[in-house]
């Protein structure tokens, strides 16, 4: 994802990957059709989703890095490059020869961005860890349930830690460019995920260190904010979001609703009131809601200044016009798929904009074009290495 944040800005990325060992996301359940086993005509790993949204835009080799004629064609292919990124666990770029001192021998000002687990050193350096075991190690895990029901193990899985070291990575690449085009100077950048994803709980970490504080899950409770919730509406699996923070958009709330009694309690007399009592006050809220659809509430709300809008399924969000509008979603032509949707920029900058160009690459797409155009390896000899499984 790192790079693909890069290639969707307009760098040309290169995805080395190998038949040797596929890419775990290629491997994944295709989705298309509804014979998910026998249906994918021996394509099985050109057809899943997750793949294409975060590979578009680059371009695609298979290289043995097993083999050392593999190697040596990842060496040049490195001494063309501007940056060399990879997510491998310590040490096997090592034994692969190419680590950081022999990547500044191929090129002096290269730039390495390397994503391990929980970082190059210490005594954890080694682990084998996933997005939810990082998640776990962290401390996200442990501020991620509701307050009043049992906890469940694992119960994050999502893998949020994997975009958060991502978003990170690929501003680190960005910030290491733009110092090696003033200095002439490359340099080595390391983006543990563990501690990209630890930097994200600052508020539980200084409410510890300042108040001896163990933050423990809350659901949708929010230190500022009463109501804060997603309520019940009409319909089936319907709900609403509604935040109140300020005194005049609790005015505004009780205005919506018509001032009814309850509003006027002591117990929600103000904010420190409202949040010593927020489950009383998501009871009467939630009576209010369950008799209106989740457009009506968001309607009615946001006419008085009151923060509020419909729980989205992902058909609700593929449809919703805002969305829409904002190009959250960008359709590319897959050459085994067909028109496909895939997620769209996350940022729109006025003179760099980006785009979605290209979709993801079928495994060794462009092995001709990076191999023999731009490194100038004859044909016939890629035929050999093919047949040697080297370019594989």
């Amino acid at each position: 994802m790192a790079a693909q944040l890069l290639a969707d800005m307009g760098a040309q990325v290169i995805k080395v990957e190998s038949r040797e060992r596929l890419d775990g996301l290629r491997l994944g359940r295709p989705m298309v059709g509804e014979d998910a086993a026998g249906g994918d005509r021996g394509l099985w790993p050109e057809l899943q989703p997750v793949f294409h949204s975060i590979n578009r835009n680059k371009l695609g080799v298979t290289l043995n890095l097993k083999t050392a004629e593999g190697v040596d064609l990842a060496r040049s292919l490195i001494a063309r490059s501007d940056v060399v990124m990879n997510n491998f666990s310590p040490g096997v770029l090592g034994r692969l020869g190419l680590d950081y001192p022999e990547l500044r021998r191929l090129r002096p000002d290269i730039i390495l961005v390397s994503m391990p687990a929980v970082g190059d050193s210490g005594p954890l350096r080694d682990i084998l860890a996933y997005a939810p075991i990082i998640q776990a190690l962290s401390g996200l895990m442990s501020v991620v349930g509701y307050q009043r029901d049992e906890p469940l193990v694992g119960e994050l899985q999502s893998p949020w830690s994997d975009a958060v070291a991502s978003i990170h990575a690929a501003l680190a690449t960005l910030a290491a460019l733009r110092h090696r085009n003033r200095t002439g100077r490359g340099q080595m950048v390391e983006v543990a995920q563990l501690e990209a994803t630890a930097s994200m709980l600052g508020e539980a970490f200084l409410d510890h260190q300042m108040n001896g504080t163990e933050r423990m899950p809350q659901g949708n409770f929010d230190s500022e904010f009463a109501p804060h919730n997603n309520y019940p509406c009409d319909g089936d699996d319907k709900w609403v979001a509604i935040a109140v923070k300020t005194e005049e958009e609790w005015r505004g709330f009780c205005r919506t609703l018509g001032e009814p009694e309850w509003t006027r309690d002591r117990r929600f007399a103000d904010r420190a009131a409202r949040l010593g009592n927020t489950e009383d006050l998501d009871g009467y809220v939630s009576q209010w809601t369950r008799g209106l659809s989740a457009q009506e509430v968001t309607e009615k709300l946001q006419g008085n200044q009151v923060a509020a809008m419909p729980v989205m399924n992902i058909e609700d969000q593929f449809l919703d016009p805002h969305l829409q509008h904002r190009q959250a979603y960008a359709q590319v032509d897959h050459p085994h798929v067909g028109a496909e949707w895939v997620y769209g920029m996350p940022w729109l900058l006025s003179e760099t904009p980006g785009s979605v160009r290209t979709p993801a690459p079928l495994l060794g797409e462009h092995n001709e074009y990076v191999f023999h155009q731009l490194l100038g390896v004859p044909l016939d000899e890629m035929e050999r290495l093919q047949e040697r499984q080297v370019i594989y």
